[in-house]
């Protein structure tokens, strides 16, 4: 089989926000890119301030339900909480999955004064079988998320396959890649996303590079998110060979940034807020029973 980068379709900015108690952030998906773009995707956040007034009150207390988070830490010191007893300290490297399902209640609570705070949460949506779940977390600490080192490259992997290295991230019904790569300056880089029914994109967060094929690369700069072509928004005839990979080159001053890919669900969305679910009867069934102290 030929192989073939797929194109970058769309880049995007993020928009500025706040949420929790007033904590300053860029929405990523859930903004610019809408979560129907990249299904089972439903937002991207990305934080980034050395200022504590954007960051010191954090999340407290706020329910959950029908969608799994990945928190993925660069720099600074998050608590994670919970009313089901799980607790857990975010630290600059590390990753955090809740698997929020029937529902959960807790916080995220910066445990540091000053300096910088610095990281990305993502939103996944469970399917309809598995929206009423047993809540679970999973803290991975840095040490055990796999890096490769080259001369002009580092790639940790948080999921998915890379170089014949498995990610600790595993076992998720959207058979998730999450690779977290940084090139020098001009550097190449190739990446298999195998699959074309899933959503990809690329978000960077340091420098800038070129994605796409040769001869047809898009340029995508620091805190912008490029969306990847796949099996539903491509523009591909009948005889194009289907891609099957991303090449990358970095630009002048290098760059880092974000590959994540997923296979879609293709199911109802009906979101209020922190309850994802199918129909609006599951969204006022999940107000009743946080209200009444079901969760």
């Amino acid at each position: 089989m030929s192989s073939v980068s797929r194109k970058v379709l769309k880049v995007a900015k993020g928009i500025a926000t706040k949420d929790g108690d007033g904590v300053s952030l860029t929405r990523v998906i859930g903004g610019s890119i809408k979560s129907s773009q990249v299904d089972p995707f439903l937002m991207l956040d990305a934080f980034k301030s050395d200022n504590p007034d954007d960051y010191i009150a954090g999340f407290p207390d706020h329910p959950h339900r029908g969608q799994q988070t990945l928190t993925y830490m660069i720099e600074g010191a998050m608590e994670h909480k919970d009313n089901k007893g799980n607790r857990g300290l975010l630290l600059p490297g590390m990753v955090q999955i809740m698997n929020a399902g029937r529902g959960i209640i807790h916080s995220e609570i910066p445990q540091q004064r000053d300096g910088m705070m610095f990281g990305f949460q993502f939103w996944l949506n469970l399917a309809a079988a598995e929206k009423m779940s047993e809540p679970w977390y999973k803290d991975i600490p840095a040490a055990d998320i796999p890096e490769v080192n080259t001369d002009d490259k580092k790639v940790r992997i948080v999921a998915g396959v890379y170089n014949g290295i498995e990610g600790p991230v595993r076992d998720l019904h959207v058979k998730p890649i999450f690779l977290d790569v940084k090139l020098k300056p001009n550097a190449k880089f190739s990446e298999d996303i195998p699959d074309f029914d899933h959503s990809s994109f690329v978000y960077v967060f340091e420098g800038e590079g070129s994605f796409g094929p040769e001869g047809n690369q898009v340029k995508v700069g620091d805190q912008h998110i490029g969306l990847l072509e796949n099996k539903d928004n491509n523009t591909l005839s009948k005889d194009d060979p289907t891609p099957n990979k991303i090449d990358v080159t970095a630009g002048e001053n290098g760059v880092r940034f974000l590959i994540l890919s997923a296979k879609p669900l293709r199911e109802p969305v009906v979101q209020h807020g922190p309850f994802v679910m199918n129909t609006q009867r599951e969204i006022q069934q999940a107000f009743y029973d946080f209200q009444s102290g079901k969760f």
